[in-house]
């Protein structure tokens, strides 16, 4: 029989916030937690929701078919982030299930809708993906209740996963209201992970943990989730007609994406130096001459992306290797140290995808945020009837006009882009 417990972690590791009956025992608790989250319907519906990538409106079907969407970018990750972590010494559920989870909670349009229920939920407490991923597994998804009584009362803990699995999904393990103190000369303060309403199971994750730090299996989880999207994003520009081979042989928009990767993924490096450093990268043989949609130029492009995968995971295990030995590595024992110049091409990979795909798609990003303002005017407005049950219930339980909003954000938050779309269009939204 399997032990619960593996090895490097801790009976507190394995611990649920819910206390539940005993299981069989031929499955570790995190085989257990990853089992929970790939079973999850919240995991489902990432299968409909924005990546980045959108084909053209003349795209072939085949080319729609083949682009990323949320789901697919999570199992790439996991991939990834398996694979890492066992290498350092993790446990290779735990990483699973933490790369599986890290996008549960996005919205409708990505990052974009993510933006605007941010403004939305001002006066509720803002609206971030990370926040609302712990909200998911810890209250939303509707698989585990805590028995009657103190502490918990019977409400929803969600998946109810082990205290390692939900520490693995906080990358940022602190609230906005502490958040610019980890990131001083961010705009609004920067990224949090805990809505101030769910403090309660946070602060027991984070029992002993040392303040603000991600754990290393968090962190093995973020470079994984970066590793991927930067190459797979890219790959799917490529695919979608986004991003030319031969543009980015012109040193003119190589400053361009240089410049673009300094604003949103680097700020305050030096530019003439990622320049310098794109270059270098593109002069890699393992870059195609260009894309056409032949069987050789797409074995091409698998080529490209499996290589600079390797590239970025090889150099972080290296260094963490120098730096620690060769232990297994979990919890707090280490961090991961990911190079500077690893570091420096993956901003610039997604630099490329920001540059082609997000700015020279303005417009229609700008009609996603005015979707999502509107749609939750609406259902606001028409609570609790315009909501679905389990949301309809928080909403007329709720003890004020926060928590109220907050349904109605947790609603819109759950919806793919195409039902956001068709709950706008049934509650007479203007066409979008």
């Amino acid at each position: 029989m399997t032990s619960n417990i593996t090895a490097g972690y801790t009976a507190r590791d394995v611990l649920r916030w819910a206390p539940e009956p005993a299981k069989r025992r031929d499955r570790t608790a995190f085989e257990r937690d990853r089992a929970r989250v790939l079973h999850s319907a919240a995991l489902r519906r990432l299968a409909a929701k924005t990546q980045v990538a959108s084909p053209g409106a003349d795209a072939a079907a085949d080319t729609v078919q083949s682009l990323r969407t949320r789901l697919t970018h999570s199992l790439e990750c996991a991939q990834v982030g398996r694979e890492l972590g066992k290498s350092l010494g993790c446990d290779p559920d735990l990483v699973e299930a933490a790369c599986l989870s890290h996008d549960i909670g996005h919205p409708p349009f990505g990052h974009n809708g993510e933006y605007a229920l941010d403004i939305v939920a001002r006066d509720c407490g803002g609206f971030e993906g990370n926040a609302q991923s712990l909200r998911v597994l810890t209250r939303l998804e509707p698989k585990s209740f805590a028995p009657d009584g103190p502490p918990l009362h019977g409400r929803s803990v969600g998946l109810n996963l082990t205290r390692a699995a939900l520490d693995a999904v906080m990358k940022y393990p602190w609230s906005r209201d502490s958040s610019r103190a980890h990131a001083p000369h961010a705009s609004g303060g920067g990224p949090f992970g805990v809505y101030q309403d769910d403090m309660d199971v946070a602060n027991w994750v984070r029992e002993e943990a040392p303040e603000g730090r991600p754990c290393f299996e968090a962190q093995v989880m973020d470079w994984s989730d970066d590793v991927a999207y930067s190459v797979h994003d890219l790959e799917d520009a490529l695919v979608a007609g986004h991003v030319d081979f031969v543009r980015l042989a012109d040193p003119a928009e190589r400053r361009l994406v240089a410049a673009t990767a300094e604003k949103l993924y680097c700020p305050g490096a030096d530019l003439a130096e990622l320049e310098e450093r794109f270059a270098v990268l593109l002069a890699e043989p393992c870059w195609p001459d260009r894309y056409d949609g032949t069987p050789r130029s797409l074995a091409a492009l698998k080529n490209l992306t499996s290589t600079l995968i390797g590239r970025f995971c090889l150099a972080a295990e290296a260094a963490t290797r120098d730096a620690y030995g060769g232990r297994p590595l979990t919890r707090y024992a280490a961090e991961l140290i990911v190079p500077r110049v690893p570091r420096m091409e993956n901003a610039l990979l997604k630099g490329i995808t920001a540059h082609y795909v997000w700015i020279s798609h303005e417009e229609v990003r700008a009609r996603q945020r005015t979707l999502i303002t509107e749609l939750a005017e609406m259902m606001l407005a028409g609570a609790p009837g315009t909501l679905d049950p389990g949301f309809r219930e928080a909403f007329t339980d709720a003890a004020d006009d926060a928590a109220r909003l907050r349904a109605v954000i947790d609603q819109i938050a759950s919806l793919t882009d195409l039902s956001a779309m068709a709950r706008h269009r049934m509650l007479g939204g203007r066409p979008r």
